[in-house]
Protein backbone atom coordinates (compact mmCIF):
# COMPACT_ATOMS: atom_id res chain seq x y z
CA UNK A 1 0.00 0.00 0.00
CA UNK A 2 1.12 3.20 -0.99
CA UNK A 3 1.56 6.54 1.54
CA UNK A 4 -1.25 7.96 -0.33
CA UNK A 5 -3.32 5.45 -0.16
CA UNK A 6 -2.76 4.61 3.32
CA UNK A 7 -3.37 8.32 3.97
CA UNK A 8 -6.77 7.59 2.45
CA UNK A 9 -7.50 4.90 4.48
CA UNK A 10 -6.80 6.90 7.32
CA UNK A 11 -8.94 9.93 6.14
CA UNK A 12 -5.77 12.53 6.63
CA UNK A 13 -5.72 15.10 3.98
CA UNK A 14 -1.92 16.31 4.19
CA UNK A 15 -2.31 20.05 4.54
CA UNK A 16 0.15 22.84 2.11
CA UNK A 17 2.48 24.00 4.28
CA UNK A 18 3.87 27.68 3.66
CA UNK A 19 6.42 29.24 6.55
CA UNK A 20 4.96 32.40 7.61
CA UNK A 21 8.17 33.73 8.60
CA UNK A 22 11.75 33.28 7.64
CA UNK A 23 12.58 29.74 7.42
CA UNK A 24 11.82 26.94 5.13
CA UNK A 25 10.32 23.55 5.64
CA UNK A 26 12.97 21.51 5.81
CA UNK A 27 16.74 21.13 5.07
CA UNK A 28 18.24 18.01 3.09
CA UNK A 29 21.61 17.02 3.97
CA UNK A 30 22.54 13.86 2.01
CA UNK A 31 19.90 11.21 2.90
CA UNK A 32 18.48 13.17 6.02
CA UNK A 33 15.72 15.89 6.03
CA UNK A 34 15.56 18.06 8.84
CA UNK A 35 12.48 19.31 9.53
CA UNK A 36 11.37 22.73 11.19
CA UNK A 37 9.56 22.97 14.32
CA UNK A 38 5.64 22.67 13.44
CA UNK A 39 2.66 23.52 15.73
CA UNK A 40 -1.22 22.15 15.72
CA UNK A 41 -2.18 25.16 13.44
CA UNK A 42 -5.03 24.92 10.23
CA UNK A 43 -4.94 27.46 7.77
CA UNK A 44 -2.36 29.58 10.09
CA UNK A 45 -4.83 29.50 13.51
CA UNK A 46 -3.40 28.22 16.34
CA UNK A 47 -5.81 25.17 17.48
CA UNK A 48 -5.99 23.98 21.15
CA UNK A 49 -3.82 26.65 22.69
CA UNK A 50 -2.39 26.09 26.46
CA UNK A 51 -0.35 24.55 28.93
CA UNK A 52 -0.87 21.04 29.74
CA UNK A 53 -1.86 19.88 33.13
CA UNK A 54 -3.83 23.79 33.15
CA UNK A 55 -5.72 24.63 30.42
CA UNK A 56 -5.17 21.75 28.61
CA UNK A 57 -5.44 17.60 29.61
CA UNK A 58 -3.32 14.94 27.97
CA UNK A 59 -6.01 13.72 25.60
CA UNK A 60 -6.28 17.42 24.10
CA UNK A 61 -2.56 17.36 24.36
CA UNK A 62 -2.23 14.28 22.29
CA UNK A 63 -5.10 15.60 19.58
CA UNK A 64 -2.64 18.79 19.39
CA UNK A 65 0.71 16.80 18.83
CA UNK A 66 -1.23 14.64 16.34
CA UNK A 67 -2.38 18.05 14.71
CA UNK A 68 1.48 19.43 14.51
CA UNK A 69 2.53 15.78 13.38
CA UNK A 70 0.20 16.04 10.45
CA UNK A 71 1.58 19.59 9.63
CA UNK A 72 5.38 18.00 10.00
CA UNK A 73 3.77 15.69 7.23
CA UNK A 74 3.29 18.77 4.87
CA UNK A 75 6.62 20.17 5.19
CA UNK A 76 8.01 16.66 4.44
CA UNK A 77 5.83 16.62 1.22
CA UNK A 78 6.94 20.50 0.30
CA UNK A 79 10.35 19.21 1.25
CA UNK A 80 10.50 15.97 -0.97
CA UNK A 81 7.76 16.47 -3.02
CA UNK A 82 6.39 13.06 -2.26
CA UNK A 83 6.12 11.14 1.59
CA UNK A 84 6.85 8.03 -1.02
CA UNK A 85 10.51 9.15 -0.97
CA UNK A 86 10.47 8.71 3.20
CA UNK A 87 12.42 6.16 3.78
CA UNK A 88 11.88 6.52 7.93
CA UNK A 89 11.11 8.41 10.64
CA UNK A 90 14.21 8.78 12.32
CA UNK A 91 13.82 10.99 15.24
CA UNK A 92 11.45 13.32 16.95
CA UNK A 93 11.96 16.14 19.33
CA UNK A 94 8.25 17.33 20.69
CA UNK A 95 8.21 20.33 23.24
CA UNK A 96 5.09 20.64 25.57
CA UNK A 97 3.61 23.59 26.83
CA UNK A 98 3.38 22.79 30.60
CA UNK A 99 2.25 23.68 33.67
CA UNK A 100 4.46 23.54 36.74
CA UNK A 101 4.39 20.02 37.84
CA UNK A 102 3.06 18.46 34.72
CA UNK A 103 5.24 15.69 33.81
CA UNK A 104 3.55 13.59 31.24
CA UNK A 105 5.17 14.98 28.34
CA UNK A 106 5.37 11.64 27.09
CA UNK A 107 2.07 10.43 26.75
CA UNK A 108 1.26 14.25 25.37
CA UNK A 109 4.26 13.32 22.17
CA UNK A 110 2.59 10.35 22.09
CA UNK A 111 -0.08 11.43 19.84
CA UNK A 112 2.83 12.39 17.00
CA UNK A 113 4.37 8.97 17.46
CA UNK A 114 1.13 6.85 16.61
CA UNK A 115 0.15 9.14 13.89
CA UNK A 116 3.99 8.58 12.25
CA UNK A 117 3.22 4.95 13.35
CA UNK A 118 -0.51 4.68 11.05
CA UNK A 119 1.20 6.21 8.64
CA UNK A 120 4.40 4.83 7.98
CA UNK A 121 4.38 1.23 9.96
CA UNK A 122 7.16 0.15 10.89
CA UNK A 123 9.18 3.04 9.16
CA UNK A 124 7.48 5.18 11.49
CA UNK A 125 9.10 3.89 14.64
CA UNK A 126 11.27 6.28 15.80
CA UNK A 127 13.84 7.79 18.75
CA UNK A 128 12.52 10.65 20.06
CA UNK A 129 12.55 13.03 23.35
CA UNK A 130 9.65 14.97 24.65
CA UNK A 131 10.68 18.00 26.34
CA UNK A 132 8.55 20.21 28.74
CA UNK A 133 8.87 23.82 28.37
CA UNK A 134 6.98 27.24 30.04
CA UNK A 135 6.12 28.71 26.64
CA UNK A 136 5.84 28.15 22.88
CA UNK A 137 5.17 30.34 20.45
CA UNK A 138 1.65 32.00 19.96
CA UNK A 139 0.21 29.70 22.92
CA UNK A 140 1.04 26.08 21.12
CA UNK A 141 0.43 23.90 23.14
CA UNK A 142 2.95 21.40 21.29
CA UNK A 143 5.69 21.98 18.81
CA UNK A 144 7.46 19.24 17.11
CA UNK A 145 10.63 18.85 15.16
CA UNK A 146 11.73 15.42 12.96
CA UNK A 147 14.95 14.14 11.39
CA UNK A 148 13.80 11.87 8.33
CA UNK A 149 15.72 9.06 6.30
CA UNK A 150 14.56 9.76 2.48
CA UNK A 151 14.69 6.85 0.03
CA UNK A 152 17.87 7.98 -2.59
Amino acid sequence: MTIAERLRELGLEIPDVTPRFNFIPGVRVGNLLFISGATPEIDGVMQMPGRLGAELDVETGKKAARLAALNCLGEMQAALGSLERVERIVRVIGYVRSADGFGEQPLVINGASELLIEVFGEAGRHARAALGTSELPFGAAVELEMVVQVKD
